[in-house]
């Protein structure tokens, strides 16, 4: 190891262990690597601003986090919350079902776990909790579990990051990410189905049928906007990164003028915390540029890939150990910074290996996501066990399970490519 990279790796990770954000701690750290090594850090910055600035991609990410907020702030979530309730809430645990069912179908608009944690899921689980008489914990950790689907179901904001760094399409992500992200909400569910009935959990109240119309009704115009977004992308009417703003428009159009529920001091706020959150995501990709630069400069990338040919790995090996990488990673380090550091290190051996990378590209992001809710620091924990106000102890204790589904799930995904690639080439990518 070179003096520079170990006055790197020790910056990074004296700084992220005294709790500096781990943008500063990157770009910090980063800086500190060109001076050691001699370099100059205006050329190095003018290449990452104009990576920054030159990327259409990017566009996408602030217009995704303003349309997860406004759908936060206008009665999207609860329209759909009532919907997936009309529809499974009379089964066995049946708020569970109505949880998993929310985020499934909320999934398809926000591209973002802790959108779909703070807006349907958190309602989901005030319902189970106060109404359906769920253990507090049991319900935070369901809501938990539901919460990582969306990520996985397009539009996802981590899969634009990964298209980002590794070329590959955005279209054919999103496409390969809507088998798994089913196949995930039914485990969940089947899962669900063996602890209700052991657990002797509640079934919620059928809908008498003169209802159930008009509650789905109300749910048809929240419903159109995946339908809209990805019919889109995929008739070539608009590129992913412009779904983007048709997302945002869509849905204040859809708040302001159909269900006149945002006011102005609302939208405000969406504004400002969309703001808030893009800017700190452009500021993680841009340290994470200048690591990735550091990491280029090194060879790293290149070294990891002479190892694993030279270890005679097989591509099924080398995902199974990748999994368990990103599984203790996922609970520990930032997903913006697991994406854009860690992945294009690896890059250079999935091309070796020749893995397809849209299938490693969901890979990442299903390891990424179950890794928001893995003790001791799973960020969704954090956050739903702060919003609902339930001891995150309880919560720790009733997660486990749902872990075990997921992992189930992943290593299907890892056997199966096709599980994650079939439906990328029936629309021809």
């Amino acid at each position: 190891m070179s003096l520079e990279l170990a006055v790197l790796l020790a910056a990074f990770a004296g700084l992220s262990l005294c709790r500096v954000p781990i943008a500063v701690a990157m770009l910090v750290s980063g800086f500190l690597y060109l001076a050691v090594a001699g370099q100059d850090p205006g050329i190095v910055t003018d290449q990452v601003m104009n990576s920054l600035y030159g990327s259409y991609v990017l566009l996408a990410v602030p217009m995704f986090i303003f349309a997860a907020n406004i759908m936060t702030i206008s009665s999207i979530a609860d329209r759909l919350f009532r919907a997936a309730n009309a529809l499974v809430g009379s089964l066995p645990g049946g708020l569970g079902h109505v949880t998993v069912t929310t985020s499934l179908l909320f999934s398809s608009m926000s591209g973002s776990a802790l959108a779909d944690a703070a807006g349907p899921n958190l309602i989901a689980l005030k319902m189970m909790r106060d109404i359906g008489g769920f253990r507090p914990g049991f319900a935070t950790a369901l809501a938990a579990a539901a919460a990582v689907i969306a990520p996985i179901i397009p539009p996802s904001v981590p899969m634009i990051l990964y298209a980002l760094n590794s070329g590959a399409s955005v279209g054919a992500l999103f496409l390969g990410g809507i088998v798994p992200g089913l196949i995930m909400g039914f485990a969940l569910m089947g899962g669900l189905a063996i602890i209700a009935k052991r657990s002797d959990l509640p079934r919620g109240e059928k809908l008498p049928k003169g209802e159930l119309g008009p509650v789905l009704a109300r749910a048809i115009i929240p419903l159109s906007i995946p339908v809209v977004l990805l019919g889109g992308i995929w008739t070539g009417v608009f590129t992913p990164t412009e779904a983007a703003a048709v997302a945002a428009l869509y849905s204040l159009a859809i708040g302001v003028l159909v269900y006149r529920a945002i006011t102005f001091a609302s939208l405000w706020g969406a504004i400002v915390e969309s703001m808030r959150t893009s800017s700190s995501v452009m500021l993680l990709i841009a340290g994470a540029f200048i690591m990735n630069y550091a990491i280029t400069s090194e060879r790293l990338d290149r070294l990891l890939a002479d190892y694993v040919q030279g270890a005679g790995f097989s591509r099924l090996e080398f995902l199974l150990m990748i999994n368990l990488v990103f599984l203790a990673l996922g609970c520990l380090i930032d997903t913006g910074t697991l994406i854009l550091v860690f992945v294009p290190m690896l890059l250079p051996t999935v091309v070796a290996l020749d893995i397809d990378p849209v299938h490693f590209g969901v890979l990442v992001t299903i390891n990424i996501m179950i890794g928001l809710i893995t003790p001791p620091f799973g960020m969704l924990l954090f956050t739903l066990s702060k919003l609902g106000e339930v001891p995150l102890r309880q919560v720790i204790s009733e997660i486990w399970p749902f872990i075990g589904i997921l992992i189930l799930v992943l290593l299907l995904v890892t056997y199966v490519p096709g599980t994650v690639l079939w439906l990328p080439g029936v629309f021809g990518f």
